[in-house]
């Protein structure tokens, strides 16, 4: 099964609820019904209303990530049109999805036990990452694959961690990413307290240590001034 993510901007001053309630019911609905075999949603709503520890960028912020499952990919067309019609602008990617870490597969979670349809607990934050010039596609999977992702695993108190890499985008005019990432956080204190999310205890050296070994290896496949984060609320709505 293929997978295919939409990222999608709304209308300025629309409430957060009232486009979480849209989303959820009346688009999740359509997709569905127009082929998705699996849906998930990412939303930013007021559960999600929390500043993130990591370093913060300014420019403009996506609403929500929808991540769509099938067979064929024919239901394209129809998918952004449902969003355009919604009062969304999508950007939509076909991707190759790579899991590092699900839910239960360290000391920060459990197994998933709660029903399609239910807000999954803590905090979700979606990267969008370009890759830089200065580096071939291959080295910057190598880096990101290699080197961030061991990394960010050791030291953070993530309790679930999936990269996509795009394989090509699906919407003409789409931004030019090569990488979106779903990092869920336990609660909204593993990602706005800095000891908790560098992982150093309370202890102030290790913390400076941890975010310096940090921003090297981001650097290193990654412009910081690129890289935009957004914290989400996840609705895994048909698994």
């Amino acid at each position: 099964m293929e997978k295919y993510i939409y990222l999608l901007w709304g209308q300025k001053g629309q409430d957060k609820e009232e486009r979480r309630n849209q989303l959820l019911q009346d688009v999740a609905s359509q997709l569905l019904g127009a082929g998705a075999e699996r849906l998930t949603m990412y939303i930013v709503d007021r559960d999600s209303a929390v500043k993130s520890a990591a370093p913060f960028h300014p420019g403009e912020r996506i609403c929500a990530e929808v991540a769509l499952w099938s067979n064929d990919g024919a239901q394209l067309e129809s998918w952004e049109r449902c969003f355009q019609t919604a009062g969304f602008r999508p950007a939509g990617y076909h991707v190759d999805e790579f899991i590092y870490t699900e839910y239960g597969g360290n000391r920060y979670s459990g197994c998933r036990d709660w029903p399609d349809g239910q807000r999954s607990p803590g905090i979700v934050a979606v990267t969008l990452m370009e890759r830089p010039k200065r580096l071939t596609r291959a080295e910057w999977i190598r880096r990101w694959h290699g080197r961030q992702s061991p990394l960010s695993e050791e030291m953070q108190p993530r309790s679930r961690y999936i990269r996509n890499v795009v394989i090509k985008p699906v919407t003409p005019g789409s931004w030019p990413l090569e990488g979106i990432v779903e990092e869920a956080w336990p609660s909204a204190r593993h990602i706005t307290n800095p000891f908790v999310f560098y992982g150093a205890g309370r202890n102030p050296i290790r913390l400076l240590w941890n975010m310096m070994r940090m921003l090297r290896s981001v650097n290193r496949f990654l412009d910081m001034h690129r890289i935009r984060t957004t914290n989400t609320s996840e609705y895994i709505l048909r698994s």
